[in-house]
Formats: structure tokens, sequence, C-alpha cells
């Protein structure tokens, strides 16, 4: 098995790509308030700020800024997804290792996670984010997927409301990690 090695980096940018264990599922937006809910609950005990997030039916890209003299995002993510677990109803099916070890099947244990390096592998995430859900066919247009800070970033002037549709965004939105 690979040796996987985060990189820590206080004060750092991140992006992140969790998913959930069944990716057929479509918990996330079902039960969009619930993580809305996890997410405000644990930045009130480890603060964080969010540049970007979308959040599709069976995973989640966004991006962290963390505050100075702090590199935990782990365990933002464990108390994310333990919050949001805890919150609906247990209908999954559940393995006998699971079991034994009182896991839910909700959650992939892992997650990508990748250190923002500059302005431009910043700039790249944040359009990666928010084309995503167009990538995944869930809609046509950037603007039409209601689980994105897209809305708030068009407010913010940071976004055109039609970002997305010219080749030129279409080719900025493409070129990171899925």
């Amino acid at each position: 098995m690979p040796n996987y090695r985060r990189n820590y980096v206080s004060g750092g940018s991140y992006f992140f790509t969790v998913n959930l264990l069944e990716r057929k599922k479509s918990l996330l937006v079902d039960h969009i308030n619930e993580l809305r809910t996890a997410v405000k609950n644990t930045r009130k005990n480890k603060p964080f700020k969010i540049e970007s997030w979308v959040i599709l039916p069976d995973h989640m890209h966004t991006i962290w800024t963390l505050p100075e003299n702090d590199n935990d995002y782990s365990g933002r993510w464990r108390e994310i997804k333990k919050a949001f677990s805890k919150s609906i109803e247990k209908d999954e099916y559940l393995s006998p290792t699971r079991i034994k070890r009182n896991e839910r099947g909700i959650w992939q244990h892992r997650f990508w996670e990748h250190t923002i390096r500059d302005e431009n592998d910043f700039q790249r995430h944040m359009d990666y984010i928010h084309y995503n859900p167009v990538k995944h066919g869930l809609v046509e247009s950037v603007k039409e997927w209601p689980h994105s800070t897209f809305h708030h970033l068009v407010r913010q002037d940071y976004y055109l409301e039609d970002w997305g549709e010219t080749v030129q965004d279409l080719n900025a939105g493409e070129r990171s990690e899925s």
C-alpha cells in the first residue's frame, strides 16, 4: 500500500475533494441543510475561511484557507463528516467490519488534498470547482447549480453570471483534478 503523506502548511490554502463511499447516492444534496449545519458548527470550534465550495450529489470540492499557525484540516474534515453522519438516518449498508468498528458506511475514509501554490493555482481550482456540476452533466450552465459558492462570488463581482459559457471558460474549468 502506498505511503500517503499530506502536506500541512500553517495558514495555507487547500483544495479538497471529499467523496461518499457509495458514489451513486445523492446524500449530500438530499441532506444539504445537515451538511451546512455540520460545516457551520465545525467552523465555530475550528475556524477556517471558505474560498469556494460546490456540493454535488456524491462528492464535493472546496478551497479553504486556515488561520495562521493552524494546519489541522484533517481534524476539521473529521468533525464535519462525524456531525453530518450523526444528523442523518441510518439506512446505508454496513459491512461486518464497519459494524465491528462502529462506523457508518457514508464516507470514503480518505479525501484528496492539494496545497494551493500560487494565485494561478488558486484560480484554476476555483474555476474547476464551479464548473464541476456542468462537467458531470448535472446542469448545462454553471449558474444553474444551486449548491455552489458561485452565486455568492457573482454578487461579489468575482465571476460574471454567464461565466463558464465560453470556450475560454470551459478550458479553465477542465484544468484540475477531478
